[in-house]
């Protein structure tokens, strides 16, 4: 693979070359992350290379989808460790900008998402997707990516991304790709690294909860009060976990699933794990279909 990507983190420096690269009709494949990369970004990055021409990796802390009490200035961060594992998975060039640059003094305008926003972690991490969609919306307008792709970890924050592109005709075709687990289960997720070794190992309730529901499912359980009541006996079984929402959605609306489940849904689930005064919040998922 190549050296490290080329570093850009400057905005206008950033639209200048995308420009470029539209006038020369290469076509843009762009991976927004807030770094500290696993290989769930790293899959990412990789299934770029075989949607583009040029491959951009973006890094930046958002501090517009952090509420007042959460992680943002503990959200761990290696710069020159992402840009060493960006070269390993072909990324061409990284966009490094600073908080100032991307919200310059002054700065007051907002996109507001609409009601897939609502629910799940819209309705605990008040104002965080206005934050995650306003970012998403600069970062569009700055690379000016053909295809945007995403995790599927975070299920709610791509259903918002991508109704957010429809809606306002921005020309990024947003692509959700498989989430990505640890050999145990677990989620790939750059806040693993708060965890102690002892909450890591009981970490895989979530997993293992949301597994015992898929595998109902497959054998043919249709009920879903009875496909979260699965999941919930297994996580309830893990008294280190304090659950904030376990959920099964419509898996395109996000839209609450009573009675008999019969279209594609998502089971969603959000908890805290760790000392009470500083928790790790681990958010995970299955689709059924």
């Amino acid at each position: 693979m190549s050296a490290t990507p080329e570093v850009i983190d400057d905005p206008r420096a950033m639209r200048a070359r995308a420009l470029a690269w539209k006038r020369e009709g290469r076509r843009v494949a762009f991976v927004p992350t807030m770094g500290y990369l696993h290989e769930g970004h790293l899959s990412l990055l990789r299934e770029a290379r075989t949607r583009g021409d040029v491959v951009v990796l973006s890094i930046f802390v958002n501090p517009t989808q952090f509420g007042p009490k959460e992680d943002l200035s503990r959200y761990p961060r290696d710069l020159a460790g992402d840009l060493a594992k960006a070269a390993s998975a072909g990324c061409d060039v990284a966009f490094v900008p600073s908080a100032e640059a991307m919200y310059p003094p002054g700065f007051q305008t907002y996109v507001e998402p609409g009601p897939l926003a609502t629910g799940l972690c819209g309705d605990r991490r008040p104002g965080h997707f206005r934050g995650v969609v306003t970012v998403v919306a600069k970062l569009f307008s700055l690379v000016l990516p053909d295809v945007a792709l995403f995790g599927e970890k975070d299920y709610q924050q791509l259903r918002v991304i991508a109704r957010m592109a429809r809606d306002l005709d921005l020309g990024v075709e947003v692509v959700g790709c498989p989430l990505v687990r640890e050999p145990d289960g677990l989620a790939m997720s750059s806040r693993n690294a708060y965890l102690a070794p002892d909450d890591r190992g009981r970490a895989v309730a979530l997993s293992r909860g949301l597994f015992a529901a898929r595998d109902a499912f497959a054998a043919g359980e249709r009920d879903a009060a009875a496909l979260v009541a699965r999941a919930r006996a297994v996580i309830d079984a893990e008294p280190a976990f304090r659950l904030d929402y376990l959920e099964l959605r419509d898996a395109e609306e996000l839209t609450p699933v009573g009675g008999a489940v019969t279209r594609p849904v998502v089971l969603a689930v959000a908890a805290f794990i760790g000392p009470t005064e500083r928790p790790t919040r681990l958010i995970d998922n299955v689709v059924l279909r």
